[in-house]
């Protein structure tokens, strides 16, 4: 039986695999967990979602589920999911919740939880709740009269989220002009707004509160538009989120792409020059590009390699006590001010490096110099096993040989979607090209939908 639980919480087709009877469940079983720790007084449970048109139906399920355990619910609305992170610290609640499917495509959805501290759950916790879910659901309690948790709404919430994004840095943005994709997701006001009231002048691009076009050829994951608009409207950047905004890659004033390790770079190195570089270290994964290695180990801060995930960052920077870490997929986690990634406070920061500096964010973007990637994604019709089959584990090898020890290749199983990811680096961008086409090849042969 697989695990309900991925990489990122639980990820499924809304109202197929991930249905109202399963949220509905889920949120009794992790009703019960977290009302057991919190005895002494009523407990609640925020949650929050993205502009899915499915996250309404969701959130309605998992709120009835809470609510049979006597857990009080507080609808927070659309929101990022840091935002969610952010407010389980401030509101003192037992748990939070993010109704979203993050970059995925609109169809998808996703509940993922955070403790009272903002922190995501840990693999015990969620075996924990996962337990309940699959073998003792018909014996968790049923309260009735005023056992019965409540369900209010707090769409003001966001204004403390807001304040703390804010009062995150410490200079004022005027006389910028910054253009900001929001993939019609759950950054649609917030991101243009708070940029505005810090003084940049904002070109702001699906902005909507459209769930029916969430992540579709826009945001993060769809950079194209948003590089056309910088250079036709002369910005100083652009900045695109994700479905859920907790990713961040920029556009730098030329209209190249900035991606997750170019801002971990400038954003590390500028707490280095500033004396704030906790155990002058960073944490990235293993998918991270050798020159961000390269231009850190120039400055003389070590690099903590860790597996792909951003829950393997996170669980590297707490262990060690590090500032910054993240993703090159943009998923960056500055640890000293949210406790997740969060894509509107890293735009913040790096911004205010920007200012700080008075340079250009191709200038900065330029103290690290990319080492060749080629990344390809191949859907497949199940990812289970893949990496036993024989056939693709000879091409792999095979991959292996032929970068004669000049480069690397990563094949792995998306986390989130029926994905393989194949990825290769070195000196020869041709020839990674070749490589990677080929173990693209024999998977689709393999496992090709």
């Amino acid at each position: 039986m697989a695990r309900l639980f991925g990489t990122d919480g639980v990820r499924g087709v809304a109202n197929q695999t991930l249905t109202p009877e399963v949220a509905f469940g889920i949120g009794r079983a992790a009703g019960a967990y977290f009302k057991k720790d919190r005895k002494d007084k009523r407990s609640r449970i925020i949650i929050g979602r993205d502009t899915r048109l499915s996250g309404e139906m969701l959130e309605a399920a998992l709120a009835a589920g809470i609510t049979s355990v006597g857990i009080d619910v507080v609808r927070i609305g659309v929101i990022p999911t840091p935002g969610v992170a952010f407010l389980c610290r401030e509101m003192d609640v037992a748990a939070g919740v993010m109704i979203s499917a993050s970059h995925n495509p609109v169809e998808d959805n996703g509940i993922k939880f955070f403790d009272s501290c903002g922190f995501k759950l840990t693999d015990g916790v969620e075996d924990e709740i996962e337990a309940l879910y699959r073998n003792r659901l018909d014996e968790i309690e049923r309260p009735v009269g005023t056992g019965v948790g409540r369900i209010y709404d707090d769409p003001e919430a966001i204004q403390l989220y807001e304040e703390f994004l804010a009062e995150s840095v410490p200079c004022r943005f005027d006389g910028l002009k910054i253009v900001v994709d929001c993939g019609f997701g759950a950054a649609h006001y917030l991101a243009p707004q708070v940029l505005r009231r810090l003084g940049a002048e904002v070109v702001a691009l699906h902005d909507l509160n459209d769930g029916s076009r969430i992540n579709v050829n826009c945001g993060s994951t769809h950079p194209e538009i948003l590089q056309k608009e910088v250079l036709a409207t002369g910005a100083n950047l652009g900045i695109a989120h994700d479905g859920d905004a907790d990713r961040l890659v920029a556009v730098d004033e030329t209209g190249q792409m900035v991606n997750g390790d170019q801002i971990i770079t400038i954003c590390g190195l500028d707490l280095k020059r500033e004396g704030k570089l906790k155990n002058n270290k960073v944490a990235v994964t293993v998918y991270s590009n050798l020159g961000l290695i390269q231009a850190f180990k120039e400055n003389q801060v070590e690099v903590v390699i860790t597996p792909n995930g951003d829950r393997y960052v996170l669980e590297a920077m707490q262990n060690q006590d590090l500032s910054i870490g993240g993703e090159q997929s943009g998923h960056i986690i500055l640890l000293e001010k949210n406790s997740t990634g969060d894509g509107i406070l890293t735009a913040l920061q790096l911004i205010s490096v920007m200012v700080k500096s008075g340079e250009k964010l191709s200038k900065l973007a330029a103290q690290m110099q990319r080492s060749p990637q080629v990344l390809e994604n191949v859907r497949v019709s199940c990812k289970d096993g893949w990496d036993h089959n024989v056939a693709i584990k000879e091409r792999v090898k095979k991959a292996e040989a032929s970068l004669d020890g000049e480069g690397r290749i990563f094949v792995r199983a998306s986390g989130t979607e029926p994905l393989i990811r194949v990825m290769a680096e070195g000196p020869n961008e041709e020839k990674l090209r070749r490589i990677v086409g080929e173990v693209v090849e024999t998977i689709k042969k393999e496992l090709g939908t």
